[in-house]
């Protein structure tokens, strides 16, 4: 057993103390994050616009500063990208992350002095629980790698600028540069496929133990592990014995992950995202993942059915249900204000307090009024895959069939790719259209009343998803296919030949 391994395990020990201390008291910790947020909010020109220099508590908070996406508050973000100091928060932001937008292109969110903690050290804290909980430590003492997007930044506004993974590799802690992989020359390749087989090269070789990154991405790294070796994953690095995952639902990839790697390994799944680090699995084989309710972050959620109402309902911590579907709200020292992250989660737990992530508030399907979200569609995939355990899945979307002839039934388009097929699409479509009636009353009701035809099951030749990301220029990195889709753009660009 190494150095590193051995020195982890009183550290992990000392950071499972320190998280134990404030989950004892979870709303007075959101208390006090919140009364240091209006103090310093107050020094703002966000704070005089919205008079937080007069609220005391969460449903002041509510009462002054409304609930807005990135769009919403895209004047003060422009602002910090010319340089001015003390917009959101006090001072300048550190950096700026850089991620992908919709209808803005791309999105800067600030990274302050006080909020880069919450993004190192959650990741950090993820693995020391892990070994606290464990005692498995031995995966420090070998080659590490996290697929991410390139570390170089460029300068906006004075302030150093990129994407978020790359921001957090200039934060790697030297104990572990030496273990980490690809090397930084490869690392900060653009193109995803070039970059993907010079990592394949670097990495054929060496003694990994722990392998981190987005499920989608992590399955086309060992696709091409397996090419050029022949041989499982788990063979290749026969002591590769921890995947770390995020920003997707695990679920629909699981399979055939675990297929490809050909045994069991320990897995650990964050809750990472621009706007902070959120949560992690804090328990091996529980699927809630803890909230951080101590990382400079006040959270309000929305039930998901108010959330696109003009003045819609704000909760705190001490108001959620168990298995209710939220909206997330962040105030944050970033300097996020009533931000709307965009995700919904599911509380499984109270006190400590565990999620689920269960979508995007706008990945939803209601084309015809079903108000199908994410999880649902998620669910009964994953009940279709149990009936037909042949079947492998790569990557899929839902998207609305509108039928313009009145003789025929619109209904939904479910566009999966299949690593192996099910021995009969049609049974399977069958499980699908069952698994998502079950779960949803609304599409149940649409289909029963013969207002909707049972969906369209529409399999996609091998390569279909990473195509049309590449064409899109999203292939790699943090970039995900939505889910769920009310148009047929996305559901087009697959099918185009």
């Amino acid at each position: 057993m190494g150095i590193k391994s051995v020195l982890s395990r009183p550290l992990a020990a000392y950071v499972a103390r320190q998280y134990a201390r404030w989950q004892q008291d979870p709303v007075g910790t959101q208390q006090r994050i919140l009364r240091e947020l209006l103090r310093q909010g107050a020094r703002t020109s966000f704070g005089r616009d919205h008079d937080l220099g007069t609220a005391r508590n969460a449903q002041d908070l509510a009462a002054r500063v409304p609930v807005r996406d990135y769009e919403g508050l895209k004047p003060y973000f422009e602002r910090l990208k010319t340089g001015e100091a003390n917009v959101l928060w006090p001072g300048k932001p550190l950096y700026l992350a850089k991620t992908s937008g919709t209808t803005s292109g791309a999105k800067y969110i600030p990274i302050t002095k006080d909020s880069i903690p919450n993004h190192i050290n959650g990741a950090r804290d993820a693995l020391l629980h892990y070994v606290h909980r464990t005692g498995k430590s031995r995966f420090l003492d070998g080659k590490l790698i996290f697929l991410s997007g390139s570390p170089e930044l460029e300068t906006v506004g004075g302030i150093h600028t990129g994407r978020l993974s790359g921001i957090a590799n200039h934060h790697v802690p030297p104990y572990l540069r030496r273990n980490q992989l690809p090397s930084d020359q490869t690392n900060i390749i653009e193109d995803w496929e070039q970059k993907l087989d010079r990592i394949v090269e670097e990495t054929l070789r060496q003694p990994m133990t722990l392998i981190s990154g987005i499920p989608p991405w992590v399955q086309m790294y060992f696709d091409r592990i397996v090419q050029r070796a022949g041989r499982p994953v788990g063979e290749v690095f026969p002591q590769f014995d921890l995947f770390v995952y995020g920003g997707v639902n695990f679920e629909p990839y699981r399979k055939k992950l675990f297929e490809t790697i050909g045994r069991p390994v320990d897995s650990i799944e964050l809750f990472p995202a621009s706007e902070g680090f959120l949560a992690f699995q804090d328990e091996p084989g529980n699927p809630g993942l803890l909230l951080l309710l101590n990382a400079g972050i006040f959270y309000e959620f929305i039930p998901a059915e108010r959330f696109f109402e003009p003045n819609p309902l704000r909760l705190t911590i001490a108001e959620v249900e168990l298995d209710q579907q939220y909206a997330v709200v962040l105030n944050s020292n970033a300097g996020l204000w009533g931000y709307s992250l965009g995700d919904t989660v599911r509380f499984t737990q109270k006190y400590p307090f565990r999620v689920v992530v269960t979508g995007r508030i706008k990945h939803f399907l209601s084309a015809f009024g079903e108000h199908v979200i994410g999880e649902e569609v998620e669910q009964a995939l994953r009940e279709a895959m149990r009936q037909h355990p042949e079947a492998e899945v790569v990557e899929f979307t839902v998207a609305p069939r509108v039928s313009d002839d009145p003789a025929v039934l619109s209904r939904h388009e479910w566009l999966i790719e299949f690593a192996h097929p099910p021995r009969s699409l049609v049974t399977f479509a069958e499980a699908l259209d069952a698994g998502l009636r079950q779960r949803n009353v609304y599409y149940d009701d649409l289909l029963a009343g013969n207002i909707l035809a049972p969906l369209l099951l529409t399999p996609l030749p091998a390569g279909a998803f990473q195509r049309y990301m590449k064409s899109q220029g999203k292939l790699g990195g943090q970039n995900k296919v939505p889910r769920l889709s009310n148009d047929r753009k996305l559901a087009q660009g697959l099918t185009l030949p």
